[in-house]
């Protein structure tokens, strides 16, 4: 695919430009659909694109807050997360004469199921 920026032609599969590392192509924060470069809208789910800064593990973002009149830029690093809240319903009751490896075995299973789902979403 030839870079938009440079000219560079990369081999295809490739995500960001291996001469001046612009993003290829652009990933929908949805569904995950690689769209081409120009695209406003994902062509699978139609959800606004926006295009990719070169390092989507660590975006830099400016956030402004504004109090009254004033304006305060904060500088922060934006993330796309997946967060699991889960109560085990009787579960202190179950464990709580147990020794801690006992009570282990008995709560890692559903835990392991948990961190499975965090993982795939």
């Amino acid at each position: 695919m030839r870079c938009s920026k440079c000219g560079f032609e990369n081999p295809d599969g490739m995500k960001f430009c291996g001469q001046c590392t612009t993003a290829l192509a652009l990933v929908c924060p949805k569904c995950q659909a690689e769209n081409p470069p120009g695209f406003k809208f994902c062509g699978q789910c139609t959800t606004a694109l926006t295009p990719i800064v070169t390092r989507p593990e660590a975006v830099q973002s400016a956030v402004t807050i504004r109090e009254g009149d004033e304006a305060t830029v904060v500088d922060g690093e934006r993330k796309t997360v997946t967060t699991l809240f889960a109560d085990i319903k009787g579960a202190m009751d179950l464990i709580e004469d147990l020794d801690p490896e006992e009570a282990r075995t008995i709560v890692d299973p559903a835990l392991k199921l948990m961190m499975e789902a965090v993982q795939r979403y």
